[in-house]
């Protein structure tokens, strides 16, 4: 009895390991954290020593391995869901809950930061007039119904990250009208994207990869249908792959040599976007974040292990609300440095050269304030999404999601 007691135990046990391998991906859940967190990081003006290195400076590559994971996530859990109608106007409508309330919340809030320098002239501070320049009414207009990533817009506005949010959900919706229109064949449709993409960004995009208001839709489906065919291709595998390792208690020649890879990733990753985002090279940055992806899936060395760790998947819970948040973040500590320089007659602010560009920001030379500074940024980040996460993110797709139960 009792060794049918432990026997059952361990059927148990083995049952929820298996059950759990097969229901998330919790180590690509903390790489959609630390990917939110390095564009965080690529965005924010401050000389620290390392906000222009090469691989910060062509951090904004991270945004296509959302893409990328994006395609895998979604075909993994909803490819075979849309077979009618019905259920693909369900699966809009959720990703839509998903998306669009936590983009007009931090769209609400660029609104109303312009509405409060309107009303007091002071926080201009000689910048464009409220409304005025990129942030003005015909781009609210677009960015209110996502459609200022799809190449009517004239420039990045407003919550300027938000242009992949506006690609990504109307990604949603032809992946789910390809599966209604072709079904077993939507494959095919989708290659198209994944050969044409790389041709087009090269031909007609200026920055090549750096494409945002103008050919984002192009770059956000050429890693979206990537993402779709990897987990279409190798997610099988993948799984059963997963489900072999849960069962397996010892297996350490496996678990270096998976170890081996995922170092062996990393490393690849930090070249390759520290050489290939200023030029053409970058164009294949959804094929090298797809392989990654395809690594961590597995879960099987001691990366894996670390990333599976409380921090990094609280992390990975926030993604969403640190790249929506993030920018509206740094643009009011932007302006609180401006005050504390007119109070203390300080230089925190000043003209500044970054990623090329001479842009406003924490201009100190001091390197030591640079790297506080950006301390101080990463925890105003991440305690302005976990707020966003709690009380706008979660609440409202719960809210989505029993409305499409009811559908």
């Amino acid at each position: 009895m009792a060794q049918a007691a432990i026997g059952a135990g361990e059927k148990r046990a083995v049952s929820r390991s298996t059950a759990k391998v097969g229901e998330r991906y919790e180590v690509l859940d903390s790489w959609r954290g630390i990917c939110a967190l390095l564009v965080a990081l690529f965005h924010f003006p401050v000389q620290n020593g390392f906000s222009d290195s090469a691989f910060l400076r062509s951090s904004y590559l991270f945004v296509d391995f959302f893409f990328v994971l994006s395609g895998f996530v979604i075909a993994n859990g909803y490819g075979k869901r849309l077979g009618d109608g019905k259920s693909a106007a369900r699966f809009v409508f959720v990703r839509f809950g998903r998306l669009y309330p936590l983009h007009i919340f931090m769209l609400g809030a660029f609104v109303g930061f312009e509405l409060l320098r309107l009303a007091v002239p002071q926080l201009r501070n000689g910048g464009v007039a409220p409304f005025a320049g990129a942030d003005n009414l015909a781009s609210l207009v677009e960015n209110i119904f996502l459609i200022h990533g799809l190449g009517f817009a004239h420039g990045l506005s407003w919550n300027s990250p938000s242009w992949s949010i506006s690609t990504e959900f109307f990604a949603y919706m032809s992946f789910a009208l390809v599966m209604l229109a072709f079904g077993a064949r939507a494959w095919l449709v989708l290659l198209a994207p994944v050969v044409l993409g790389p041709i087009v960004l090269l031909k007609f995009s200026p920055h090549y990869m750096d494409a945002t208001w103008d050919y984002g839709f192009v770059r956000c489906l050429y890693g979206f249908s990537l993402g779709v065919l990897l987990c279409w291709s190798q997610g099988k595998a993948i799984a059963g792959e997963r489900l072999r390792f849960a069962r397996v208690e010892h297996d350490p020649a496996g678990r270096a040599a998976w170890t081996i890879t995922e170092v062996a990733t990393l490393v690849a990753l930090f070249a390759f976007v520290s050489r290939g985002g200023d030029g053409a090279m970058g164009i294949a940055a959804p094929f090298v974040f797809a392989f990654a992806i395809n690594v961590f899936a597995h879960e099987r060395g001691l990366v894996s292990d670390l990333l599976k760790q409380k921090p990094f998947l609280w992390l990975g819970a926030l993604s969403y609300s640190i790249y929506l948040t993030h920018i509206f973040v740094q643009s009011r500590m932007i302006n609180a440095g401006g005050l504390f320089d007119r109070v203390f007659h300080i230089s925190l602010i000043g003209p500044m050269r970054f990623h090329g560009d001479t842009v406003i920001g924490f201009a100190s030379r001091n390197l030591a304030i640079g790297c506080a500074i950006t301390a101080v940024m990463v925890c105003f980040t991440l305690m302005a999404s976990w707020f966003t996460w709690r009380f706008i993110e979660m609440p409202s797709l719960a809210r989505f999601r029993g409305v499409a139960k009811r559908l």
